[in-house]
């Protein structure tokens, strides 16, 4: 009968398993698209520190390094008698200015995440409290937040921020993420209410409605906490959103050009041809890093979706 009882399959939701094989004491944290996704980017911090740590990132300032070097190891062919041969004081090559790439790579990927992070931060704050309101009390305050919302989701953001910053000229990295900002709480703002307006007619809210417990605390401490893996995954899509925002705005040549980041190394290889001219690291390595990135936020983004929502989780 032990036997029979370890090998005895339960039904489930989604069809039949192995007795054992998921229940309710298993952590849904120890999802692996979710720590992959941690890894990579703790992996990225790591490298970053140890970067800083030893080496000279003032190699990031124009005609501090050799020009056009290709990666430790590599050749380029800079003219027809002129061979140029990478060396090891610069592992991953120099650019057209005279700054060394890996240098630019320490300093510029911290730069590139904080505009992110930080425009991801102010949408979500903003999304955060116009979504409790609109959900949670509904009304004419829904209705102005649910319109205020569409309009906003249907403004081409980048469109718009191009003449913003073509108006105000030379903005520093904060100025340009404010600015992202103003875009970035739409999104969050509609599917917060949508999760509010679930759950708001739940049990454990309607006793606390019972029970005379303010509206504010029932908001922000009864339903808020339940829907912190929610928020943390929205708060990864915002981020993800923000940065290409950034980097687009670098590239076409509006972000802050004297600050060192992977969108304005881009820009600076395109304006310099370096396609053509054969210099792959010059925007290839920086569009490796902005890959990476994106795939973390990715798998980060994808298991807190099924921490969530446990109908998305599989067993093992």
């Amino acid at each position: 009968m032990a036997a029979e009882a370890k090998t005895k399959t339960a039904v489930v939701a989604g069809g039949t398993k192995k007795a054992g094989a998921f229940n309710r004491f298993d952590n849904p944290w120890l999802n692996w698209k979710f720590l992959a996704g941690v890894s990579i980017l703790g992996i990225i911090f790591f490298l970053i520190f140890l970067g800083n740590t030893f080496w000279d990132t003032s190699l990031a300032l124009n005609a501090s390094a050799p020009l056009n070097l290709p990666p430790y190891g590599m050749e380029y062919q800079k003219g027809k008698n002129t061979i140029l041969v990478g060396v090891p004081e610069h592992p991953l090559g120099t650019e057209n200015s005279g700054r060394d790439m890996l240098a630019l790579l320490i300093v510029g990927t911290p730069r590139t995440l904080g505009v992110g992070a930080i425009a991801a931060s102010v949408g979500m704050l903003v999304g955060i409290f116009l979504g409790f309101l609109a959900g949670f009390l509904g009304g004419w305050i829904d209705d102005m937040i649910r319109l205020a919302t569409d309009i906003t989701i249907t403004i081409p953001s980048l469109l718009v921020l191009i003449v913003i910053q073509s108006v105000l000229g030379s903005v520093d990295l904060v100025t340009m993420a404010l600015l992202i900002s103003m875009f970035a709480w739409a999104t969050p703002t509609r599917y917060i209410r949508a999760q509010v307006l679930s759950m708001r007619e739940s049990g454990y809210v309607q006793m606390a409605r019972l029970s005379g417990v303010p509206v504010r605390d029932i908001m922000f401490k009864e339903i808020m906490p339940n829907l912190l893996p929610y928020l943390a995954a929205s708060y990864i899509g915002n981020m993800t959103g923000a940065i290409i925002s950034a980097v687009g705005l670098e590239v076409l040549g509006f972000g802050p050009q004297r600050i060192p980041s992977l969108g304005v190394a881009i820009f600076f290889s395109i304006e310099a041809a370096a396609l053509l001219r054969h210099m792959w690291w010059w925007w290839g390595i920086p569009t490796v890093i902005l890959a990476i990135v994106f795939i973390a936020l990715l798998l980060i983004n994808l298991g807190l979706d099924e921490i969530a929502n446990p109908r998305l989780r599989k067993a093992n």
